[in-house]
């Protein structure tokens, strides 16, 4: 059905109400004129069973046709605290390894995500309000990111020549950088308007600190006697491999990658203020941005880097974690894992359209200057991406190397079993660290 919508800006509570007239027979209807310069939906489409609707039809036209059809919608663009942070009802908890997670199971048996009872329509609503009104989504860039190291094939491997070693060091490391991901709410830019020349009213932006860094901060690191993805990573490790490992263990094993056992508090109060204003001062890049206001961009593009890295991540998980040869609990690991990663998807979805907002507008520096945002964020991905897929990389799958080494340690077949892993892979060791193999070598 061809379909016009007409907005109507500036309702009460940023309510914006549309008109969506249905053209079946466009004698019977003059075409509406658009009310507001902002339509919040194209098509009837865009507008899901989310968000409220009401549908009354004005009767049928000569020989039984439906005339026309007019649908009044009320788009809600702004969002308190409680309601970002509301968790539709489940008649049943996620309980792994005897720790009550996050999230739970609707009465069809579907897993129902924590926290997104208003998130995801919010979420929508502020994606289709920012393209109508002109402005652009950035794409999230799964393709660009590769495949885990080590692959499945390489991990694989290892747990049938029984060295689980690496395979249990490495999901305890995605554990932990989920953990990080509760940082962001020390991320928060208070009065952030004061940084824009546009309004950012009814926008993602404008929820940041009022619901949106905080629900990612529990998803990620648990909240109350809720576990989160963090504790939620150790469960499937514990799952699968079919006993609990300490405290201890954990730690050590963090140890040897370099992440000490402070960095796990994520929760706790931020570092002092003059701290951090050193730190930012170091890793400035515009000198006319406020450097909180830069670090919380950066930051921003840092988690939707990792974020997207991630499902990567939890395909190589779930396929290993759900082959009952390899890992325990009849698929129960990689179950937990396939929740985390619909979990993970409005972390996602909120990052690229604050980013896009951000892109779409005028920044203004500290000393009054007015910058495009769009040269602002691309300067900014770009060093966020070089960075993701350059030193950051290239350090884990070091490390990832020495975890190697270590599970191999005093295995009379060590060099079999290393020769075996390469093999399986797309890198190989070399004098100058890890590179790729050439097609046909």
């Amino acid at each position: 059905m061809p379909v016009q919508v007409v907005a109507r800006a500036g309702a009460p509570d940023a309510i914006v109400t549309a008109l969506v007239v249905g053209l079946d027979d466009p004698d019977l209807l003059e075409e509406p004129q658009p009310l507001a310069a902002m339509a919040i939906a194209a098509t009837s489409a865009a507008i899901d069973r989310r968000v409220t609707a009401r549908r009354s039809w004005l009767g049928t036209g000569q020989n039984g046709r439906r005339s026309s059809a007019i649908s009044i919608v009320s788009v809600q663009l702004d969002w308190t605290q409680d309601e970002l942070l509301a968790t539709d009802p489940v008649i049943e908890p996620l309980v792994a390894a005897g720790r009550r997670c996050h999230g739970g199971f609707a009465a069809d048996g579907r897993y129902v995500s924590p926290r997104t009872q208003g998130r995801i329509p919010a979420i929508e609503a502020w994606q289709s309000a920012h393209v109508t009104a002109g402005g652009t989504l950035v794409a999230a860039p799964i393709d660009e990111w590769p495949e885990p190291y080590p692959n499945v094939a390489q991990s694989r491997y290892l747990l049938e020549e029984d060295v689980s070693d690496l395979v249990v060091t490495t999901l305890t490391r995605i554990g932990t950088v989920e953990g990080f991901g509760g940082l962001i709410r020390h991320a928060a830019v208070e009065g952030l308007q004061r940084h824009f020349d546009d309004s950012i009213a009814a926008t993602t932006l404008a929820h940041l600190t009022s619901g949106l860094f905080e629900a990612h901060a529990r998803d990620e690191t648990g909240h109350g006697d809720e576990a989160g993805h963090k504790e939620m990573w150790f469960a499937a490790r514990d799952i699968a491999f079919d006993r609990p490992f300490t405290d201890d263990e954990t730690a050590r094993m963090l140890d040897r990658m370099g992440i000490p056992a402070g960095a796990l508090n994520s929760s706790g109060p931020p570092p002092d203020a003059a701290t951090v204003r050193a730190a930012l001062e170091a890793q400035r890049v515009h000198d006319d941005l406020d450097p909180a206001f830069e670090a919380m961009i950066r930051r921003m593009l840092g988690l939707m880097f990792i974020e997207v890295s991630a499902f990567h991540t939890f395909a190589w998980a779930e396929e290993l974690l759900g082959d009952d040869a390899l890992a325990a609990g009849d698929g129960e690991a990689a179950r937990l894992v396939s929740y985390i990663r619909t979990d993970e998807t409005p972390h996602v979805e909120y990052l690229r359209t604050a980013i896009s907002e951000i892109r779409d507008r005028t920044l203004v520096g500290e000393s009054g200057r007015r910058h495009e945002g769009r040269a602002v964020i691309d300067r900014l991905w770009a060093i966020g991406r070089a960075e993701s897929l350059g030193p950051r990389r290239d350090a884990l799958r070091q490390s990832t190397l020495a975890e190697l080494e270590c599970a191999l340690a005093g295995n009379p077949r060590a060099d079999e079993i290393r020769g075996g892993f390469h093999e399986r892979g797309s890198l190989r060791p070399t004098l100058g660290g890890l590179e790729a193999v050439k097609e046909g070598a």
